[in-house]
Order: structure tokens, then sequence, then C-alpha cells
């Protein structure tokens, strides 16, 4: 099957806007479609001069049409850090429920592929580590994360329903912590919170005692696991975890960015929110085996990568 157009939605996010230019790469006819409330349009500016690219501002929460065919539509569209879908709770749940049943609807409709990005907060506090593919998690759905965690939850429920009821080849992708240029310093997320306070001489803020534990991705690592997931014939209804399975400490995550950035700032511990993960660490063994994918870049070597695109943002007069 040879795959031509697709479509992006939250394409202006950190990780949509990254694959609007791995499809452009690649020979792709590429749609992105975001509605700006937390994606940016300069993460896109690159690409418009590129007549294989079209953007669309829309809230996917509507319904959802694309003259045309489409060949495969990936949906991104979601507020995906806890500054943001603590401050858009309601719009985050329709993203992932009315947002994610129009997605389907489309490819329904077009005969699409259609991926989902799903999360690692599926598994919650998880019980069980490294979080295997198998794991039903371990999910509050009333604590303040549920708004996150429950709606990626629904989400791959539906997508699994239009697989089993209409056929729509369906994959879910469980994407694990990434990080990387385009990400907004202010998300609230352990990598770009470090670098920002790390970067202005504040105090790192380390929730707990630090002993919790976290694995990053660099985005491009990333963006080659969901194209070979997105390419990939064969594997209707499957999931897949996409992660890098080095699991750190915050404490040493926030010595590392020290130390990259040269910086003395002190770190400061706050006390831990409710339901934060203790533990979270992919097991990547069926991407290895069926998308042949696996990460290459070390936390080290990403940070290194991403700290000119972060000193822009952060220091920029």
């Amino acid at each position: 099957m040879i795959l031509m157009k697709v479509l992006i939605t939250g394409a202006a996010g950190f990780i949509g806007s990254h694959l609007v230019g791995k499809f452009l790469q690649e020979g792709w006819e590429v749609v992105g479609l975001d509605n700006l409330l937390t994606g940016r349009i300069e993460n896109l500016q690159e690409y418009f001069s590129n007549p294989s690219f079209v953007f669309i501002k829309y809230d996917v929460t509507n319904f959802l049409y694309v003259k045309g065919e489409l060949d495969l539509i990936l949906h991104f569209a979601c507020p995906a850090s806890p500054v943001h879908y603590l401050r858009h709770p309601i719009h985050t749940m329709k993203v992932d429920s009315l947002g994610t049943l129009h997605a389907l609807g489309l490819a329904k409709e077009k005969g699409a592929r259609f991926v989902l990005a799903s999360s690692s907060e599926v598994y919650g506090d998880p019980q069980q580590t490294p979080q295997k593919e198998t794991y039903n998690g371990n999910v509050s759905p009333i604590g303040p994360r549920s708004v996150y965690d429950e709606a990626k939850r629904f989400s791959e429920a539906l997508a699994m329903a239009y697989y089993r009821q209409h056929g729509v080849d369906v994959r879910i992708a469980r994407i694990f912590n990434t990080y990387g240029p385009r990400m907004d310093p202010d998300d609230g997320r352990v990598i770009p919170t470090f670098i920002k306070q790390a970067l202005l001489g504040e105090p790192l803020t380390v929730f707990g005692d630090g002993t919790q534990t976290r694995s990053f991705c660099y985005i491009k690592d990333m963006v080659e696991g969901i194209y070979s997931l997105s390419t990939r014939e064969g594997i209707s209804g499957e999931v897949f975890n996409l992660g890098n399975p080095q699991e750190w400490r915050i404490i040493d995550v926030a010595s590392l960015i020290k130390a990259l950035t040269g910086s003395n700032s002190p770190i400061e511990f706050r006390p831990l929110p409710q339901d934060d993960p203790k533990r979270r660490r992919p097991d990547i063994g069926k991407a290895k085996k069926i998308l042949g994918w696996e990460p290459r870049y070390t936390l080290e070597e990403g940070i290194k990568e991403a700290l000119p695109w972060f000193k822009g943002r952060i220091l920029r007069p």
C-alpha cells in the first residue's frame, strides 16, 4: 500500500510540528490542523513555503471534514502537559472524546489509516515496572490528572471500537516523556522546567524527595518511532509503547541539567502533587521486535543538542 497524503491534528504542537517536518521530508502531502490553544504557529513557520503543506486553523472538537483523498490521519491534538490540561480540563476531555470521534469518523469515510497519540499516562501510577502494553494501569478516575489520563484511555477504547466494528486500520502509540526543541519552556514538564530554571539562575524545583523516576525520549527518536508505526504494514489494532527505557531519578536529572548548563542554581524540594506517578519506564520490546525501532540518543546527548534552542527562547531579549 502506497501512502501519500496525511492529516495531522495538533500540527502546531511540540510533537505534531516535528511530524509535519518528517512527513514532508519523506515526500508526503501534509494537511496540518490546530486550533492554536497550546500549539504555536511559529513551530510550523519553516514549512509554509513548502507547496506540499497546507495549514488549517480549526478545532477538532467540531465536525471534521477535509476535501479530497486521505491515506493517513495522525490524531495528536490535545493539551499534553499538566500545566495545560489542568488549565483546560474540559477542553482536554472534549478533544480526546469528541475530537477522537470526529477524526475516526473521517478515517472511516476516507478509508484512511488512523494513528492515535495516546500516552504513558494511561498507566497512571503504575504498580508494574517496566510498563508493558498488556498492563491495564492504576488510574484514579476522579483525581486532578484524570482529565488527561481518562481522556486518553477513552480515546484508546473508541479507536479500538472503530477497528473492531468498522475495520478502520487503527494503531495506538503510548508516548512516554519526550523532550526537545519547540517545547514550551513554561509547560511544567521536567526537562524544560529545569533548563529554564538553570539558565535563569533560579532554584530547580524538585517535587517529593526526587527519587521518583521518569524515562526521557529525545524528539528525533520519537518522530522516527511514530513514523515507523504509521507506515508499517500488518499492525492494525496494535498498541506500542514509544519511549526511552533508560530510567532516571528526578534528582539526578536536575543535577545533570545543572552540569550541562554550568548553573549554580540550588535544588529546592516541594510537596509531591496528588496522583504523581512514582515510576515511569516503558517496556519497548514490542516496538523493537515489530517496528525495528529503539531510541539512539542518551539523555545527555539530547539535552546538549536541544540546549541552543532553549537558550534562544529563554534568554532572548
